[in-house]
């Protein structure tokens, strides 16, 4: 560039104009700003008007200017691979000379500037970037140097992994060291930022980092209390991140690191009081803590006790003084987006119902969404959560004094803490609570009709933690009291008690199932007159309390009157809700479980829920053609729509069994499913496969025709690098196998290798595994000469993940598929045998035909290898094993 650019003076004055007014609150005015922008964007010198305005106008006021450089920074974003190269060489140069701009917010936008250009890969073509940035530090400029380290700290946050590539050649050797000389600076805000540069590289073991590492550990040692509390708040977050990754360089000075954090966690500033906290929490999951923690617990329990009060601001933050708004409707802002969690099709195993793959812990969720969200009460009780789980009755007898002083305190906000605590010590310490809990559950109880709506609530969610103990006992003595004022609080006048209530219900529900029966009425009764009383979100939860009683009672819902209280409503809202509102979701949810529940109960429901079930996942397959052809005009659908619907129509199916049938031979369902089954969202192709499974059960007559179409792509699905997808694609193959027998021959070839290479993978899911033994053996039942030559492969995994699921029609079918198998190719199975015969003895009941079987095998074995070969071999058996075996089988 010879010469310097200039403005045109007019065109100055249009675009100052411009910043004027985008800071007007007028929605009209703002859209018309985005629009001549847009235009502006035509021209190539733009940009270079903008950054003028930020680093040379200095007659115009601040915010101008920053507006002026952030706008900048959104065109960096959008279009920098456009500019011409003499202007985007002026806006670096720029950039460079005013990174010390005397004013703190001209130098930040300039910092947010380059850090933006230096992620849009300018890196590499910014050679002389960093060196600068990394001479001016040195400056005697104080604004200069805290600009240019503004930035680094930016860069560093943004490209953190590129800075320690082989493409730029590794700038940290020279950086990391040359910022721990700033971590004893004399101002402040140097000495945060310094801390702040290192600390993004400790969680990624970044090597040029831990060749200084002891150096750094003693700097943030010398910094430890320092008077400023960010570089407090920023010693602690490198501490926290070094216990996951260099424990072995704290270790030496743990006991002092504790001491500190000790202090750190009372902190004055609520900031480094949090992130201190964050301590107790990693330390929790190193196999150490035990060790490390032990003799500290007598300080730490008090400490993390006292950081569960709310404080002030939280109160008036929660509205805590206001006892009743249930007549305010609800702000839609405070309203959370519902994820759909799709169907996944899983096995029962002995001595419980499903299996959750990912235990959903209700951890201390109970406080409100509108407090920044993660705050010292949270991570203080999370903290005793995973603690009690570590320490169990060790952690106990420092916390029961306490808790005899909260429990029955005068003061609520005390009294409010303590309950707290009780629910998150609940599942680390329940087995030393529980001779406590005979007093202390009657004492929740009435603390369920406190007068502070925010002790009413969080007991809720208390006693929610201890549904599990509750129900074990007589039910008469806790479970009737509990249940009568819990419902009690569902109705209450306070938004947030009915919420908390609503989720410790549903918690009750899934613990209790069928206890709940004789209550029925008197539940349904409660559950519907919320309906008519409820404002927005909370019907939302009100929903899923209906589909988990629903789940936990199953059929004895059917019954008319129940029916005739609980259908009305439903349908009601189902009416009212259009195609586009996002409250179908639970709404949908909460009907298929009713559904499958209610059975033949559901039929007069049955045609317009199944009509628009259909409709939904139909529009939203055509909305998603538009979009793909057209990207312009239309946008793409939310498919969650269609998610939820094909789950719907999958209860449907399997309440309604054979009856569904003349619904499916009226509509274009399969057709839709054909293109659900080729979508590029996995939940989609999901919740797809598992209805194909449930209408394979239902009327098979109406997919049978389809099957050649479906099969290769069930075959393509079958990845289990997306667990879900490929489980109910499993899962679905082994349900079609049953209908199709022998005429299943032409399709094994698609699908078998897959599934042999799933069964022997190494950590793969429980549900995915079972489900795939489930379908190998339905094949080898249909097709035994095609799948039995693969016996040898598959029988070890095969066996071992069989036994532990209960007896049932999918457990029977499979086993008959092995057995058959075992007669084509005895081989197959020699050498696994012992395996073979301890999932065998794994039945508790086998249906008399199939016991045949495993007889013959069993007999054949012992014949084939002599008497005292048998007997070698069944000494190696476990005892249980042994007696079974001789009991059922005479072997």
């Amino acid at each position: 560039m010879e010469c310097e650019w200039k403005p045109d003076e007019q065109g100055l004055q249009q675009i100052l104009q411009l910043l004027k007014e985008s800071q007007s609150p007028d929605t009209s005015t703002q859209r018309s700003v985005q629009q001549r922008l847009e235009q502006l964007n035509q021209y190539p010198d733009f940009n270079n008007y903008l950054i003028f305005v930020l680093t040379k106008l200095k007659s115009e006021d601040e915010p101008t200017r920053s507006l002026s450089g952030l706008i900048l920074k959104n065109n960096v974003k959008a279009h920098y691979q456009n500019f011409p190269n003499g202007v985007s060489d002026f806006i670096k140069s720029e950039c460079l000379q005013n990174i010390g701009d005397s004013s703190p917010l001209i130098r930040a936008t300039v910092g947010i500037l380059i850090t933006t250009i230096a992620s849009k890969g300018e890196l590499q073509n910014w050679p002389e970037l960093l060196p600068k940035l990394c001479l001016l530090l040195d400056s005697e400029d104080y604004n200069t140097c805290e600009g240019a380290f503004g930035a680094l700290q930016k860069i560093c946050e943004d490209s953190a992994e590129i800075l320690d590539s082989d493409m730029l050649d590794r700038p940290l050797n020279i950086m990391i060291p040359k910022f721990l000389q700033f971590f004893k600076h004399s101002s402040p805000k140097i000495r945060s930022h310094a801390i702040a540069c290192v600390n993004q590289f400790i969680i990624s073991r970044t090597q040029a980092l831990m060749l200084h590492i002891d150096p750094f550990i003693e700097n943030l040692f010398a910094l430890a209390t320092d008077d400023e509390p960010e570089v407090r708040k920023n010693v602690c977050r490198a501490l926290v991140m070094l216990l996951e990754v260099r424990l072995d360089r704290l270790l030496p000075h743990m006991h002092n690191i504790i001491e500190y954090m000790l202090q750190r966690t009372q902190d004055h500033d609520e900031n480094v009081a949090l992130e201190a906290c964050e301590f107790w929490l990693t330390l929790a999951e190193q196999p150490v803590c035990k060790e490390v923690l032990c003799g500290h617990l007598s300080q730490l329990t008090p400490v993390l006790v006292n950081g569960m009060k709310y404080s002030e601001i939280d109160i008036i933050l929660l509205k805590g003084d206001i006892e009743e708004d249930e007549a305010i409707p609800d702000n839609e802002q405070d309203i959370r987006p519902r994820f759909h969690r799709s169907r996944t099709v899983a096995q029962q195993h002995e001595g419980d119902g499903i299996e959750d793959e990912e235990d959903e812990d209700d951890e201390l969720d109970d406080d409100d969404d509108t407090i920044s969200d993660w705050n010292l009460r949270k991570c203080s009780a999370a903290a005793l959560d995973v603690l009690a789980n570590v320490f169990r009755e060790d952690l106990l007898m420092h916390i029961l004094p306490l808790l005899k002083e909260l429990l029955f305190h005068p003061e609520w906000v005390v009294k409010e803490s303590g309950i707290l605590v009780l629910g998150a010590i609940a599942e680390g310490c329940m087995q030393g609570m529980i001779p406590y809990l005979p007093e202390l559950i009657p004492h929740l109880i009435q603390c369920l009709s406190d007068t502070k709506a925010l002790v009413r609530s969080i007991t809720c969610w208390t006693l929610s933690r201890y549904a599990h103990w509750v129900v074990s006992q007589p039910p008469d003595v806790y479970l009737k009291p509990l249940m009568t004022e819990l419902l009690k609080r569902i109705l209450d006048s306070n938004k947030r008690v009915q919420e908390a209530a609503c989720s410790a219900f549903a918690t009750l529900e899934e613990e209790a199932c069928t206890e709940l029966v004789p209550y029925l009425a008197f539940i349904l009764d409660t559950l519907v007159f919320a309906f008519s009383k409820y404002q927005h979100k909370n019907l939302l939860i009100l929903y899923d309390a209906i589909g988990t009683l629903a789940d936990s009672v199953g059929h004895h819902l059917n019954k008319p009157e129940y029916i005739q209280m609980l259908m009305p409503p439903l349908i009601q809202k189902w009416n009212q809700l259009k195609d586009e509102d996002k409250d179908l979701f639970p709404l949908l949810e909460c009907l298929s479980s009713v559904a499958t529940a209610l059975q033949s109960g559901f039929l007069p429901y049955c045609e317009p829920v199944y009509q628009r079930c259909v409709n939904l996942v139909q529009k939203t397959l055509a909305q998603s053609m538009l979009h793909q052809s057209q990207p312009e005009q239309y946008e793409a659908p939310d498919k969650d729509f269609m998610i939820v619907a094909l789950d719907l129509l999958s209860g449907l199916a399997e309440g309604l069994g054979g009856t569904i049938e003349q619904l499916v031979a009226r509509s274009n369902i399969l057709t839709l499913m054909y293109q659900c089954m080729q979508d590029k969202m996995p939940e989609v192709r999901q919740s797809s496969f598992a209805l194909l499974g449930d209408l394979t059960k239902a009327c098979f007559q109406h997919v049978k025709p389809c099957i050649a179409d479906f099969m290769p792509i069930l075959g393509t699905n079958l990845n289990p690098e997306l667990i879900s997808v490929c489980n109910n694609a499993t899962w679905a193959i082994g349900e079609i196998s049953i209908q199709m027998g022998p005429e299943m021959q032409p399709y094994i070839a698609m699908v078998l290798h897959q599934l042999v290479e799933i069964i022997n993978r190494p950590n793969t899911p429980k549900t995915l595994l079972e489900n795939t033994a489930i379908t190998i053996g339905r094949l080898g039942y249909v097709c035994p000469q095609e799948v039995a030559p693969m016996l040898q492969q598959f029988i070890r995994p095969w066996c071992t993940c069989l036994r532990n699921i209960r007896d049932n029609e999918e457990k029977d079918s499979a086993f008959r598929g092995i057995c058959t198998m075992i007669s084509v190719n005895p081989g197959g199975v020699v050498q696994d045998f012992i395996f073979f015969c301890d999932a065998v003895a794994s039945w508790v009941n086998p249906k008399d035909d199939l016991r045949d079987m495993f007889y013959k095998i069993l007999h054949g074995f012992k014949n084939q290898v002599g008497d005292d070969n048998w007997r070698r071999f069944a000494d190696q058996f476990p005892m249980p094993l042994k007696e079974r075996l001789a009991t059922f089988y005479g072997v």
